[in-house]
């Protein structure tokens, strides 16, 4: 159920939702995907990306890079025909992304930002880029902010502390990240991450998690925005 935050009088009241509990389209969503799509959109744009354009589906994700030679193409899983890389923070690192318009298609994260996609102000978030979206945020000042929580149905532990720090950030500067972060720290998602390494799951790295919970890792936000009939992500110095 939707989570409204009550005594908020001032400006930016946040309610946290999961996607599939959206009612309508909000006016300003931030939309939350620590593990691991939002950490991995900021790590391509950290490494030079030009832009994210978010896929609906693979079969998608699979066209857009058919039709427009040298995209490149992220996916959740273990690596799949056609695709660059799977969905992970520490393997991109490897993948020259400079100047390229890179595909994303994952199971949460990008399922939420197409979610609200039609918001007057819509930010794709994670630990990374917490601090520029809080601060974002203050600039804007709206009445009133969805957060979107993707991962284990709008139940996800790390997107949601991610999103009460944002939240909280946004209202009282310098707010100390550390109980958010052991929030995520401790996650189910985290547990999967490492059961996955231990499996030997090829879609997953060892350093993916440390990774997703490092804070303001970088210096930009993350806006999404419809362009020429595609959901875009650019991100936003901040």
């Amino acid at each position: 159920m939707a989570e409204r935050a009550v005594g908020h009088d001032e400006p930016m009241r946040p309610i946290f939702t999961g996607t599939g509990e959206l009612t309508g389209t909000p006016s300003v969503a931030v939309v939350v995907d620590v593990m691991r799509a939002f950490t991995v959109a900021a790590g391509a744009f950290a490494q030079g990306a030009e832009r994210i354009v978010l896929a609906e589906s693979l079969e998608e994700g699979l066209a857009l890079k058919d039709r427009h030679p040298g995209w490149l193409a992220l996916q959740d899983g273990p690596p799949r025909p056609g695709f660059d890389l799977a969905n992970s923070p520490a393997q991109l690192r490897s993948l020259d992304v400079r100047g390229r318009t890179v595909v994303q298609k994952t199971t949460a994260g990008t399922v939420g930002a197409l979610a609200v996609a039609d918001a007057e102000l819509v930010l794709c978030a994670a630990f990374v880029v917490a601090g520029p979206t809080a601060r974002l945020l203050r600039r804007r000042r709206p009445a009133e902010v969805t957060y979107v929580i993707t991962g284990d149905g709008g139940r996800a532990e790390e997107d949601l502390a991610c999103a009460r720090y944002i939240a909280g950030s946004a209202l009282e500067p310098g707010l100390d990240p550390g109980p958010f972060v052991e929030l995520a720290r401790n996650s189910s998602g985290a547990a999967r991450l490492a059961d996955g390494v231990r499996l030997g799951h090829q879609g997953v790295h060892p350093d993916d998690a440390e990774l997703c919970l490092v804070v303001d890792a970088h210096p930009f936000a993350m806006v999404a925005a419809r362009e020429d009939g595609q959901v875009v992500v650019r991100p936003v110095r901040v």
